[in-house]
């Protein structure tokens, strides 16, 4: 089994007791450390073969402590060593079989020397058309009207970032409240100027040709990313006068 370090996803792994845990208990074990992560990201790593939590009967996961340990090793390597899904699953698969593993590293030839230098960082999560409307649980006609509202955008090769289920099923919960696909573009607006922001801060990182500094680049776009939804989420508390728990 593999190893959790002090500090992170392993506290609240062993508060669980042995006890089998759903996806959305994964979650909030897993959140402390990784603020970031969603039921979409969890979803994708399964389909990406990192983990394979149980199913009941009636199609459910059901995840067991190892399976959230190996889960905090997963994004703990996304996020620390940029490293991408496919040499992590042969790295811990290696661990799991008791081979002594190094932390991988790239080895490139640079001006006829060979150098190790970091891995690049991950490609962003990505699902298809089908899948989305699966995951949503929605229909073409639904998902063709929020495009055309520019709520969920495909790549040029009609795929989507996965964490565009995400914001389908808010787009469905807002709507039973009455509040239309129409009525999100200045949400949608609003989001793409603090993007915008974003962008202008750590755009000079990315154009730098030291690869570890464009590495910093997207830790830097995830630090602010999270620091702008948190003062949104602040602001718009503050301006109807509540405070969610």
């Amino acid at each position: 089994m593999l190893k959790t370090p002090s500090g992170g996803a392993g506290n609240g792994i062993a508060a669980t007791d042995g006890r089998l845990m759903s996806i959305g208990t994964v979650l909030n074990v897993l959140r402390d450390e990784f603020p970031d992560i969603t039921i979409s990201k969890i979803r994708f790593l399964e389909s990406e073969g990192l983990v394979e939590p149980q199913r009941t009967p009636s199609g459910y996961r059901k995840f067991s402590a190892q399976d959230v340990e190996r889960l905090g090793h997963v994004l703990r390597m996304q996020r620390d060593h940029y490293l991408p899904l496919k040499v992590i699953r042969e790295h811990l698969d290696a661990m799991e079989r008791g081979e002594a593993a190094p932390l991988p590293t790239v080895c490139r030839q640079r001006d006829g020397e060979t150098v190790l230098e970091p891995v690049e960082a991950p490609t962003a999560a990505r699902i298809g058309r089908a899948e989305l409307l699966v995951a949503a649980e929605i229909g073409e006609p639904e998902l063709a009207e929020w495009e055309s509202y520019g709520l969920i955008v495909p790549f040029p090769d009609g795929a989507y970032d996965a964490e565009a289920v995400t914001v389908a099923s808010l787009v469905v919960e807002l709507g039973r409240f009455g509040i239309e696909p129409r009525h999100l573009r200045v949400m949608k607006a609003a989001a793409d100027r603090e993007a915008g922001l974003v962008d202008q801060v750590v755009a000079p990182l990315r154009r730098h040709r030291n690869p570890q500094t464009r590495a910093h680049a997207e830790a830097r776009t995830k630090e602010l990313a999270g620091l702008a939804v948190k003062l949104h989420a602040a602001l718009v508390q503050t301006a109807l006068g509540v405070r969610l728990p």
